[in-house]
């Protein structure tokens, strides 16, 4: 019990540690095109690169346990917070900073697979220890433009430092908790049947969208609000923080006060809810209106992520979520490269407009989703 306990907070503390410092790559990355003068394309570059580190994280994370052990591969690729941003805050060149924002996704990605099976494994009521986990990822991303600002009155690159130092603090956390000895994973055979389950490629698909959706959104807000003038860019960055305050508060009231019940019914209503508010932020932009409807669409997409990987059920295992979790992180590759070749070739908003179509997508999935399960009950 004891055990259970300090796992689950430990996978907790260390998704807090993971929002501050993943949501951060954002704002990072507008300061960065500030000191540098970096084209939209480079920037989607980066932003591409950080998905990628995200995505082979995934499948690192289930593949390298039989050759280095679980405890080695996970201080392995949860270095990367630490290692990468202390080469952002270092030097400016173009290799380098594309090596940090690539190590940045392969911490993320470890933290998050390592964070759900902690979490998910240890925790009576599945679908509430996601919302909290989610919860806690979303009260760092909250935070996140806080401390980057006051760490901004020291220094143009001492935020930079600060998430390095961050990330050394969440790789220790990961140091300290107790993890199952990879012998005893050689000898278990992988049990794959969840490949053949169309319940799971729908939720897959769904999440696949919500990541491309909710990653484009964070990655690019502050430099949209900034460049197109809707929002000065001394207060642009807090819109990360309208964003992810929302998200908290909704992860938190579902994991607490409003416990869902209909998992399908609410996903199809959430998704519907970030087409339609982000579909309005992009036709109606106004310094009062655009933050309002970001906060309507932050409102949405809060709860759709832990509740659809809670719905996973006995497939969330670590050849599971090994499968699911990269191949929804390719819509984060896939949305940043198109977000910022459109921005370069035909304008910012252009490019900010095609994050409709995986709101559109998650439409289509949580609508699915639904009918098959009043079909299966009818």
């Amino acid at each position: 019990m004891e055990q259970n306990k300090f796992c689950s907070q430990a996978g907790m503390g260390s998704f807090f540690l993971s929002g501050l410092c993943s949501v951060s790559t954002g704002i990072v990355v507008a300061q960065l095109q500030a000191e540098y003068g970096f084209s939209y394309e480079l920037m989607g570059t980066l932003l591409s690169l950080f998905n990628i580190g995200n995505l082979a994280a995934g499948f690192l994370t289930g593949l390298l346990p039989a050759a280095l052990g679980t405890r080695a591969t996970i201080l392995l690729l949860g270095a990367g917070y630490a290692v990468g941003y202390a080469l952002m805050g270092l030097t400016g060149a173009v290799a380098a900073l594309l090596g940090g924002f690539l190590m940045v996704g392969l911490a993320k990605g470890c933290a998050i697979n390592t964070c759900t099976i902690l979490v998910g494994d240890h925790v009576p009521d599945r679908t509430k220890g996601m919302n909290l986990m989610h919860g806690c990822f979303a009260c760092g991303a909250f935070l996140s433009p806080f401390i980057l600002q006051l760490a901004g009155r020291i220094s143009s690159m001492a935020g930079i430092f600060v998430l390095a130092t961050l990330g050394l603090v969440l790789w220790l956390l990961f140091a300290f908790v107790p993890l199952e000895d990879s012998k005893k994973e050689k000898r278990k055979a992988i049990d794959w049947s969840f490949l053949k389950n169309r319940h799971f490629w729908l939720l897959t698909g769904l999440i696949f969208c919500q990541n491309g959706t909710e990653s484009s959104v964070s990655g690019w807000v502050v430099t949209y609000f900034k460049d197109t003038g809707l929002i000065s860019p001394a207060v642009s960055p807090f819109t990360v923080s309208i964003m992810w305050g929302t998200m908290l508060a909704v992860r938190f009231l579902l994991a607490f006060v409003f416990p869902v019940k209909n998992k399908h019914r609410v996903l199809l209503l959430m998704s519907i809810g970030c087409f339609v508010f982000y579909t309005g932020m992009m036709l109606f932009s106004g310094q009062i209106l655009s933050p309002l409807l970001l906060f309507a669409f932050a409102l949405s997409i809060a709860g759709l992520n832990p509740t659809a990987v809670s719905d996973a059920g006995n497939m969330m295992t670590p050849a599971g979520m090994g499968v699911m979790l990269p191949v929804a992180s390719l819509a984060n590759i896939i949305m940043q490269v198109i977000i910022g070749a459109v921005s370069e070739n035909v304008s910012l908003r252009a490019g900010m407009g095609m994050i409709t179509i995986p709101c559109l997508g998650m439409v289509c999935f949580a609508a699915a989703l639904l009918f098959k399960d009043r079909k299966k009950t009818a």
